[in-house]
């Protein structure tokens, strides 16, 4: 021990010292034990007391216990090593040297080896994705570089007439599967799909299998290959009586994120009665709220893509039979000052400092143009805005609107003439031109034919009341119909006369807008009317007051501010032509004649009072 060591250990209590000597002693017949290899066992509890003494001489000192240090091999060199000390260290160091040069080439030979399997896996990946070849892989981003002589041709074209024929066709990847040493692909391009076969042979790799065969869902892909007629129809596709023979297929896009439903679960049809709609382990179905949360994937689906291009169809021959009616099609203001029409629930906002809100209807502008403007005969489409915090399967807070406004020379019969031969032109042109649309909607969502009569049925609202009181409902003459007592109306109305479509007037003036005619034999009724299918109401309308003075007199009975009316009020005060019209809703429409149960399956993007998104 050196001087400083010894006097350092004169400072320590008493007890610090014992207990010095005791684990010194302790330390002894461990290593003894450890030397005479006894079990662990036999010396395990000395090893206890040990570190029990060690942690008691750190609460006494202060700081951790510190055994004894050697003395160095410098030290022993200088004391007494000598020549033989120095030969040691010489030897060590050869011998590491001789160890470091070892693991050396060790982690050389590591790296060479690790570098060469990354080249040979890098080699394989790209073989795989078709790097080298020419009949797949991942095609360049398309950036309109250049101008090719290819033809593709539109997957809804092939047929049996294409039997031997080669095509080049552009879709998405719905399923792909590796069977054997083939892959089996359905591509779809909007509601029209094809089975794609793509098996190894002199042209086709095994690499160029693997690589369509592993091909992400929904990936974007160009396939060239021959068209066959197969023994059995292809039940998955919809061009079940041909199928492709892939001589190449490239990706133009590739599908990176994972997809948060499966689109065969998306397609499959609906849950029956007594079935969950989200379904259950065995038969995936996707919700509601999971497909509106990824609206842009939902809309593929065969059955989407059929909605949407029947509800175009409907806006289109809305608009051909308007037009060949002499109609105008007016695009009316969507920010107002006040309300529409002097209801409550508006989207309010600021205008410059001024109060504004969202047009819940085009209604006063259109009753101007046609009446007021000269126009006579107008029509408008466009969205239409309600504040209403109503989440049923029925209402949106913005639907596209499908109004008109005509004058009338005499009688507002001439209004609905009009409407009876518009809505069974809209429906015959569907039925007519979107067949193959209606059986993929029905694919998924089945329902039966719209059925309707020429002329259209008529009912008052008195005769349409009294056949529900004879069904055992109640219901009075001068009471609004509710939403349940429509329906019944409805089935009522299917029994009785076989349509699922009709209309109703002579409403009573208490239920309609400020704006309604009153009917000349009864004050109490109304010159308006709606239409229905399926025992829902697809449009409201009515003959409109064209006298300013009987306009302020029924604003006035409904507590309407007459300084937010007064630019229409006045717009009747230059003579105005008598006039009647109304207002559809596009989505409804189309979700009552392919009975859909929930609207927003009508809507692209719906807006309710729970959803602003996507």
């Amino acid at each position: 021990m050196s001087e400083a060591a010894a006097a350092e250990e004169l400072k320590l209590p008493p007890e610090a010292l014992e207990i010095k000597t005791k684990v010194a002693s302790i330390a002894d017949q461990i290593k003894t034990a450890k030397s005479e290899k006894k079990p662990k066992e036999e010396w395990d509890p000395l090893l206890k007391e040990m570190l029990a003494l060690k942690a008691q001489y750190k609460e006494i000192t202060g700081v951790d216990f510190d055994p004894p240090k050697k003395a160095s091999s410098k030290k022993k060199a200088e004391s007494g090593g000598g020549e033989a000390q120095q030969e040691a260290s010489d030897k060590n160091k050869e011998k590491n040297a001789k160890k470091a040069a070892v693991k050396a080439a060790k982690e050389a030979k590591k790296l060479a080896n690790r570098l060469e399997r990354e080249r040979r896996e890098k080699e394989k990946a790209e073989k795989l994705a078709g790097k080298g070849a020419d009949n797949f892989g991942d095609a360049p981003l398309i950036k309109s570089h250049e101008h090719t002589d290819k033809v593709w041709t539109h997957i809804s074209a092939l047929d049996q007439s294409w039997d031997g024929k080669e095509v080049l066709i552009r879709g998405h990847v719905q399923t792909s599967r590796l069977v054997g040493k083939g892959a089996f692909s359905l591509v779809r391009s909007s509601l029209y799909s094809v089975q794609c076969v793509c098996f190894e042979s002199k042209e086709v790799s095994h690499a160029m299998v693997q690589y369509a065969a592993g091909l992400p869902p929904e990936s974007v892909v160009d396939v060239k290959g021959m068209v066959t007629v197969p023994d059995t129809p292809i039940k998955s596709a919809t061009q079940c009586h041909v199928e492709v023979h892939v001589t190449s297929v490239h990706c133009v896009s590739k599908a990176s994120a994972a997809l948060p439903f499966q689109m065969e679960d998306a397609c499959r049809p609906d849950a029956k009665d007594g079935e969950s709609e989200e379904g259950d382990e065995a038969l995936v179905r996707v919700g509601q709220d999971i497909r509106l949360d990824n609206r842009w994937i939902d809309l593929r689906t065969p059955a989407n893509q059929s909605i949407f291009r029947i509800e175009s169809w409907l806006g289109k021959l809305f608009r051909d039979y308007l037009h060949e009616a002499g109609f105008v099609e007016l695009h009316s203001p969507k920010l107002i000052g006040g309300s529409s029409e002097g209801g409550a629930d508006v989207f309010t906002l600021d205008y410059f400092g001024k109060p504004a809100c969202l047009a819940m209807s085009p209604q006063l502008h259109k009753q101007m143009a046609a009446a007021c403007s000269g126009f006579e005969k107008v029509f408008v489409t466009g969205p239409v805005f309600r504040a209403e915090d109503s989440n049923t399967r029925r209402h949106l807070c913005e639907f596209t609107g499908l109004d008109l406004e005509m004058t009338i020379v005499e009688h507002y019969d001439e209004v609905l003439v009009l409407f009876d031969e518009l809505f069974r032109y809209i429906f015959d042109g569907i039925n007519k031109h979107c067949k193959d649309e209606l059986e993929r909607v029905r694919e998924q969502h089945p329902f039966e034919d719209l059925k309707y009569l020429t002329p259209t049925l008529r009912l008052t609202y008195a005769e349409g009341c009294q056949l529900l009181r004879e069904a055992g409902v109640e219901q009075d003459d001068y009471e609004d119909l509710s939403t349940e007592n429509e329906k019944k109306l409805g089935d009522i109305v299917k029994e009785k006369y076989d349509t699922d479509f009709f209309f109703m007037d002579q409403y009573p003036l208490s239920v309609r807008p400020f704006y309604t005619m009153p009917s000349p034999t009864n004050p109490k009724l109304s010159n308006s009317y709606d239409f229905f299918v399926r025992g829902q109401e697809i449009l409201s309308g009515a003959q409109r007051i064209h006298d300013p003075e009987l306009l302020v007199e029924r604003a006035k009975a409904w507590d309407i501010d007459l300084e937010d009316l007064k630019g229409y009020i006045d717009s009747f005060r230059n003579g105005a032509l008598p006039h009647g019209g109304g207002g559809i809703g596009l989505e409804r429409v189309v979700m009552l004649f392919l009975d859909l149960k929930n609207i927003r399956k009508a809507s692209w993007f719906p807006r309710d009072p729970k959803r602003i998104s996507p």
